[in-house]
C-alpha cells in the first residue's frame, strides 16, 4: 500500500504546503518593517519631514484596498504568476506580457538594494570600527545572498520554517524598540514641528513608499503552493498590508519626535540614530533585528520573483528553462539566475565607483515600477469588477456585486496614476538628474519584450485551484 496526494505524481507542478499560518509570517515578514525603516526614513525625513506620515498615510489607503482586490483575485484566478496571469486573463495576453515586464523591474530592482545593507549591517555589527573595502562589503553580501539561497532550494516549508524563526525576532524587538520609546518619551523628546507643506517632497515619499507598503501580496504568488488556493492566499496579504501600515504609524512618530529631524535627514540609517538614544551603549539592540528584518526581505522578495519567472516560463514568456523543478518542486534554476543576477549587480555597484551612481540610481526606480505594477493590479481588477466580474460561473448562479470594492479599486488606480505622473515632475530634485530619462527608457524597452515574446509564448497556464487531498491509500495489486 502506498499513499499519493496532489503534486506527488510527477506533473512538475509546485507542491500545495503552505497553510495559512505559514502565508501570514510570509508575507508580514517580506514587508520587513525595520529594514523598510532603516533604509528610507532617512530619505523620507530628508524630503518632507514630519509630513512624510501624512504621505505615508495617502498611499497606505490604496494599497490596503489593493490587498482586497488581490484576494477577489485570488479566489477567482490563483496562479504563481499573479498579477500577470490576472491581466492575461481579463485583459488580454498582449497587456499581460507589457505587465510582465513591469514586473520583472519591481522586483528584481528591489533586491540589490536589500542585499547590499544587509551587508553593510553585518560589518556594522561585527566590526563596528572597521573601514570597510569593497571587498569587505562585496563579501558580505554574498554570505546574505547564499544564505538567503538555502530556504529557497531547501523547499517551501524550510523557507516557511526559517522565516518564521526571523519574524518572531523581529517582532519581538518591535515591540522593545516601540516600549523604550514610550517609556524615555519625555526624556529624549523633541520639539515637533511641520512647518509648510512640501508639495513636492510629500509626492516622492508617496513613491519611495511604495517599497515599503508593498511585500504582503508574496501569498498571490505563493497561491500554487497553497494548500487551500481559493481560501487563504489573499487573506495573509490583508494582514500583512494592515500590519505594515500599522508598524510605521507606530514607529515614524516615535523616532521622529525623539531624534532631530536634521539627524534623520538623508542618513543611511536612521533607525540606528534612534536607536543610539535609546540604547546608547548596545548598537547590537537594533542591528540584528534589523539584519533579521533585512534577510527576511532578500529571501521573500526574491521568492516572489522566482515564482513569476517559474510561471512565466511555462508560457515561454522567458524561456522555458526556468519553469524546471527540483526534486524538492522548487524552480531551482530561476532561484539561482536571480541570486547570480543579484551578485554581479551588487559586486559591480561596490567595486565601480565610476558607474556605481548610475546603479544606484537605476535601482532607485524600484519604488517607481513597484507603485506602477500595483496601478495595474488595479486597472486590471476595476475592469474585472465592472465588466468581466458578472460573466463568471459563480456570479451566473449567486448574483452578487462588489460595489465598495469597485469603488475602491477605481480610487486605487486614480490615486496611483496621479502619483506616477507626478513623480516625473518632482522625482529628478529628490533622486537625481536623469531619472526621468531611465524610466522613460524602461517603460520603451517593455513594448519590445512585450513584442518579442509575444512571437514565442504557449497558451496560459490555468491551475486547477483546488485544495489539496489528504493522504489517501492506495491499493497495489
Amino acid at each position: 500500500m502506498v499513499f499519493l496526494k496532489r503534486g506527488d505524481s510527477g506533473d512538475h507542478s509546485l507542491a500545495q504546503l503552505f497553510g495559512f499560518t505559514d502565508l501570514v509570517p510570509l508575507s508580514v515578514s517580506s514587508v520587513g518593517p525595520l529594514f523598510s525603516v532603516a533604509a528610507t526614513g532617512g530619505v523620507m525625513a530628508a524630503q518632507a519631514g514630519w509630513w512624510t506620515l501624512p504621505a505615508i498615510c495617502i498611499l497606505a489607503v490604496p494599497f490596503i484596498v489593493s490587498s482586497f482586490v488581490f484576494r477577489l483575485m485570488n479566489r477567482h484566478f490563483p496562479n504563481s504568476g499573479a498579477s500577470y496571469h490576472w491581466s492575461a486573463k481579463v485583459v488580454g495576453k498582449r497587456v499581460s506580457r507589457y505587465q510582465a515586464w513591469i514586473l520583472i523591474l519591481a522586483y528584481f530592482m528591489s533586491i540589490p538594494p536589500i542585499a547590499i545593507p544587509a551587508g553593510s549591517y553585518t560589518l556594522a555589527l561585527i566590526a563596528p570600527h572597521m573601514r570597510a573595502t569593497p571587498l569587505d562589503q562585496t563579501l558580505a553580501t554574498l554570505f546574505w545572498v547564499l544564505f538567503a539561497a538555502a530556504p529557497l532550494l531547501l523547499g517551501a516549508k524550510p523557507t516557511a520554517t526559517i522565516t518564521k524563526i526571523f519574524f518572531v525576532i523581529e517582532m519581538l524587538s518591535l515591540g522593545l524598540l516601540v516600549i523604550a520609546g514610550v517609556v524615555d518619551y519625555s526624556s529624549i523628546s523633541v520639539p515637533i514641528h511641520f512647518g509648510t507643506i512640501p508639495l513636492g517632497g510629500m509626492l516622492v515619499v508617496a513613491v519611495v513608499a511604495a517599497t515599503i507598503l508593498d511585500g504582503w501580496e508574496i501569498d498571490s504568488y505563493a497561491a500554487e503552493e497553497s494548500k487551500r488556493p481559493r481560501v487563504d492566499p489573499g487573506k495573509a496579504g490583508i494582514v500583512g498590508a494592515i500590519l505594515a501600515f500599522c508598524f510605521y504609524l507606530t514607529l515614524y512618530p516615535l523616532m521622529f519626535s525623539e531624534t532631530p529631524i536634521s539627524k534623520l535627514a538623508n542618513s543611511s540609517d536612521p533607525l540606528a540614530v534612534w536607536g543610539m538614544r535609546l540604547f546608547p551603549h548596545s548598537p547590537a539592540v537594533v542591528l540584528i533585528p534589523v539584519i533579521a528584518s533585512t534577510a527576511g526581505g532578500l529571501w521573500l522578495t526574491t521568492f516572489i520573483l522566482t515564482r513569476v519567472i517559474f510561471a512565466m516560463g511555462r508560457e515561454n514568456i522567458v524561456p522555458s528553462v526556468f519553469s524546471r523543478l527540483s526534486t524538492r518542486k522548487v524552480p531551482h534554476v530561476a532561484t539561482v539566475t536571480i541570486l547570480i543576477a543579484t551578485m554581479l549587480v551588487c559586486s559591480i555597484q561596490l567595486f565601480f565607483h565610476s558607474i556605481s551612481s548610475f546603479f544606484g540610481l537605476v535601482l532607485s526606480t524600484a519604488g517607481f515600477f513597484l507603485l506602477a505594477e500595483f496601478f495595474l493590479d488595479s486597472v486590471v481588477a476595476s475592469i474585472f469588477l465592472i465588466s468581466g466580474h458578472k460573466k463568471h460561473p459563480e456570479v451566473s448562479l449567486n448574483s452578487h456585486r462588489h460595489r465598495i470594492l469597485t469603488a475602491g479599486s477605481i480610487f486605487s488606480s486614480v490615486t496611483m496614476g496621479s502619483l506616477l505622473i507626478t513623480f516625473f515632475i518632482f522625482g529628478p530634485k529628490a533622486i537625481g538628474a536623469g531619472i526621468d530619462q531611465i524610466l522613460i527608457v524602461m517603460l520603451i524597452f517593455g513594448f519590445g519584450f512585450a513584442f518579442l515574446v509575444g512571437k514565442k509564448a504557449k497558451n496560459l497556464f490555468i491551475f486547477h485551484g483546488n485544495d489539496v487531498e489528504p493522504l489517501k491509500p492506495i491499493e497495489v495489486a
